[in-house]
């Protein structure tokens, strides 16, 4: 039985959608349990139809207390009964595999690094994000979650996501590349010119520095950055993304001639939503904590939440930690081991 710790007051639309993704998911999959963790009063009623249906599957652990979306993250660890705090000490006990929050992005990883935290081999976790490109999908990392880092925690980090491109995404022998302003060895700020001869050292298949475009155009697998670089990245894709789409919603709207093609392309455009769309996703795995945290969109869905739960059981499922340790030692073991007798690297 996987038992998840599903953070039921995250997000703009909890408890309602949260709960009923939850509900969504525990009818899929048989061998789910799940702990809803918030506010009892709230969640009870949405339960009660199901009570029957879904017995003993299911438990409310309250938690009054909420971390609001504008909040700060340092907070979360001073709110010992809110719902994501509560979540993750469900799972740093062991009552719990993983953890699903749509809540605050910033005290979820507080809660994924300092509640539940680290395995043991990594210094730090990262966010991995897959993009989708014109040949499958191309992982970014990190993209928030280490705003300042050093070149071993690079190295790192392109190992997290060879482990998460092999393991969860299918993609054999990943092609692995630095962020950089040019594709030639040399180009880039001091981080990425000392990572990249790391990097050659390493076992992976490193192919050297990828420019922006390449996290699109599916020439790399895995491209990996430090949190800042990434997470701007991240949030100009998103936002780049939703401005495309307005504005061809806005000319479609002008012409009877457009209205016509688009309702032709209809097809099209839900495969293209499918591969773009977030609630298709589910969410954005935390790389690297003892247990799978998914942190999933703030306007996530019903079906947002159910994807984010399958996402955490596959990563389960996997045995991802167990494959990316064995991973740190084998691809970069050498590597990692100068970067901690030299703090500098």
């Amino acid at each position: 039985m996987f038992r998840l710790a599903l953070d039921a007051m995250g997000g703009d639309y909890a408890p309602l959608q949260i709960v009923r993704g939850g509900i969504l998911a525990l009818k899929e999959f048989p061998n789910l349990f799940v702990y809803f963790v918030g506010d009892k009063k709230e969640i009870e009623p949405i339960l009660e139809p199901f009570k029957e249906e879904l017995s003993g599957r299911f438990e409310i652990v309250d938690a009054p207390e909420k971390i609001e979306m504008n909040e700060p993250p340092s907070k979360v660890l001073k709110k010992k009964n809110s719902s994501l705090y509560v979540a993750g000490k469900l799972v740093r006990e062991g009552k719990a595999d993983a953890l699903v929050s749509a809540g605050n992005t910033g005290a979820v990883l507080a809660v994924g690094k300092f509640v539940i935290g680290a395995i043991k081999e990594l210094e730090r976790p990262a966010i991995g994000v897959a993009f989708p490109n014109p040949k499958g999908q191309t992982v970014l990392l990190d993209v928030g979650a280490n705003v300042d880092v050093k070149p071993r925690h690079l190295v790192q980090f392109a190992v997290i996501g060879h482990t998460y491109a092999e393991e969860i995404l299918g993609i054999k022998n990943p092609r692995i590349g630095i962020l950089s302003i040019g594709e030639e060895e040399g180009k880039g700020n001091e981080l990425v010119k000392e990572t990249y001869p790391l990097l050659k050292e390493t076992k992976l298949n490193f192919l050297g520095n990828a420019e922006g475009r390449d996290i699109f155009n599916g020439q790399f697998d895995v491209v990996v950055c430090d949190g800042f670089v990434g997470n701007v990245v991240l949030k100009s894709a998103e936002s780049l993304g939703f401005t495309i789409l307005n504005m061809i919603k806005e000319e479609i709207r002008k012409s009877f001639w457009a209205k016509l093609g688009a309702l032709l392309m209809q097809r099209a455009f839900r495969k293209l939503k499918q591969k773009a769309d977030f609630a298709e996703y589910g969410g954005i795995p935390l790389l690297g904590a003892k247990a799978p945290v998914i942190i999933t969109h703030g306007r996530a869905n019903a079906k947002a939440i159910r994807n984010a739960v399958k996402a955490a059981m596959d990563f389960y499922t996997h045995h991802f930690n167990d494959v990316l340790r064995k991973n740190l030692i084998e691809l970069s073991g050498e590597v990692l081991q100068k970067g901690k007798n030299n703090k500098n690297v």
